[in-house]
């Protein structure tokens, strides 16, 4: 249980660590970047999705239905709960308006 008062918890004199410093300290262990290092192109493809959507003022359900598909499946998709097939997310770019490109580095 935390003893402190409001003024001891909400004091300047906390220690706090940005975002940018945790992830840069996490990221020395290599564990931890190879667990980031795989994952990201995932992430980067959700990002996409829902940054294409939000700028489209489209509504999940309203995505699923263009796509053909549920709207729990879209939010599963945006969540990272799934495992979407290529067929899928190049259905998901054309009905957004995109076109999905995937290339080696």
């Amino acid at each position: 249980m935390d003893n402190r008062n409001d003024e001891e918890k909400n004091s300047p004199n906390e220690l706090t660590v940005t975002w940018e410093d945790f992830k840069a300290e996490a990221l020395e262990d290599t564990e931890v970047l190879k667990a980031y290092k795989e994952l990201t192109p995932k992430y980067e493809i959700i990002d996409q999705i829902l940054k294409a959507r939000i700028e489209q003022n489209l509504s999940q359900s309203e995505l699923a239905d263009k796509v053909g598909t549920k709207q729990s499946n879209i939010s599963r998709l945006e969540h990272g709960r799934s495992n979407p097939s290529l067929q899928f997310l190049k259905k998901v770019a054309s009905s957004l308006g995109k076109e999905l490109h995937i290339k080696f580095v």
